[in-house]
């Protein structure tokens, strides 16, 4: 396999779709101007929209931004009768999966609250270990929510506040060479705002609240090739200043973990008329459908296939690796995938909903099954990746481990690539960052 470069194409995109469909795309998008080449008039290729960011990754890898959601995502075509099908059971749909996830995201979180503070209470390995489980359990059902990303949504305003990596664990605590480092040893006011304020303010990599921040300072750094970190938990029995700054971060962030992912739940209720739900069931049709299929194909083709797997198989240094604290990568993937497969069949938490493979297969059968295939595919070589992470990117090149996960590379793409096919069918823009 060619290996996948992540800063290489940044800023560019590729395009799926027929000439007709793009040939009056420019006239259809008011703002950023789009250049795309035709020398190839069956697949046009996008290659750059002007003043915009890559709609790609927002707080992790490359800086906070939503950025790049185009002022369209409908496709203008020549045709009067194209893309002529009704969506609203799949938007509506849609906005009652998201509001569930993030409810259930919240409700995880807020028993991993609970384990933290029963590890503040009795500091001891028992209640340590609990609060790692705690912490195990409720990422799931964040992740899934990770489909739901990269458009104009609530999410890109929080994302990095929530879900930002790789993590310079100095940034926060004391780490092997230097034991007076970070926030909880600096000797500053120690405060949400100040810790908030603090996230990524002078480098990217120097994240101070989120999902990884609670990971460091539950596991410690991660400084073996073949298992978690392994902090102890005295770092956690009061009467030192360290150690109460330390109880005090761990509390805080935790708290402003649930305030976020409160905040989305709340933007997403349903029945909340000033809400987004409400303003994105009255967009235009093929304007929801757009931000659906951008959610799924992005995550696919760029975020889950590039920045979490390729890069990391690039470097082999499990610092690329994104939860190695707890050494739990392998259900980051598998729950990301996950959420892909929620928004493509509708069916989530305990209820079945419309689907966007059935508005799909109503439209063009071979597209929609060729879809479900991608996935399915993408979802068996993930099941076969080692775990935990870490021995794969420690593996020799050329070795069966590696190969597995070049493989799921490969499934990924292909996945992306699909849903910018299905996109072009259902009349809407899909831009994947091009690597």
């Amino acid at each position: 396999m060619n290996k996948t470069k992540l800063w290489l194409g940044i800023g560019s995109f590729v395009l799926a779709g027929s000439l007709a469909d793009t040939h009056t795309m420019h006239n259809a998008i008011a703002g950023p101007q789009i250049r795309y080449n035709t020398d190839d008039a069956a697949n046009p290729h996008l290659i750059g929209i002007a003043g915009t960011e890559a709609a790609g990754e927002g707080g992790e890898q490359g800086g906070e931004s939503g950025g790049g959601a185009p002022a369209s995502y409908a496709l203008a075509s020549t045709d009067p009768n194209a893309f002529n099908y009704d969506a609203k059971p799949q938007i509506e749909a849609y906005a009652d999966l998201v509001a569930s996830s993030y409810q259930a995201a919240v409700s995880t979180t807020q028993s991993l609250d609970q384990a933290i503070d029963e590890l503040l209470a009795n500091p001891d390995e028992t209640t340590l270990a609990a609060a790692r489980s705690a912490w195990v359990k409720a990422r799931p059902a964040y992740l899934v929510t990770e489909a739901f990303r990269f458009y104009d949504g609530p999410i890109e305003e929080v994302e990095g506040r929530i879900n930002a990596w790789p993590l310079n664990e100095a940034a926060i605590d004391y780490v092997r060479d230097s034991p007076k480092a970070g926030l909880i040893n600096s000797g500053k006011d120690l405060t949400l705002d100040a810790i908030v304020a603090a996230n990524q303010a002078d480098d990217e990599a120097n994240v101070t609240t989120g999902w990884h921040a609670v990971e460091f300072l539950l596991w410690g750094q991660d400084l073996s090739t073949d298992g978690p970190g392994a902090r102890p938990a005295s770092d956690y029995v009061a009467g030192t200043p360290a150690n109460d700054r330390r109880r005090g971060y761990l509390s805080l962030v935790t708290t402003q973990l649930i305030t976020d992912l409160s905040g989305l739940a709340t933007a997403w209720q349903v029945d909340r008329p000033d809400g987004y739900a409400a303003m994105f069931k009255g967009l235009p049709q093929r304007e929801a459908v757009g931000r659906m299929v951008n959610g799924m194909a992005i995550l696919a083709g760029f975020e889950l296939m590039s920045e979490r797997l390729a890069v990391a198989l690039d470097s082999g240094d499990q610092e690329d690796e994104h939860s190695c604290f707890s050494d739990t990568t392998h259900q980051d993937f598998v729950y990301d995938l996950q959420g892909i497969k929620n928004v493509w069949t509708g069916d989530a938490n305990g209820k079945e909903r419309a689907g966007l493979d059935d508005l799909v297969k109503s439209i063009d059968p071979a597209t929609a099954e060729n879809v479900t295939a991608l996935l399915a595919d993408a979802e068996t070589k993930i099941a076969a990746l080692g775990n935990p992470w870490d021995t794969v990117l420690a593996s020799p090149e050329g070795s069966p481990a590696r190969q597995a996960g070049e493989d799921v590379v490969t499934a990924l793409q292909a996945l992306g690539n699909g849903l910018t096919q299905a996109g072009a069918k259902l009349g809407v823009l899909v831009l994947i960052p091009a690597v």
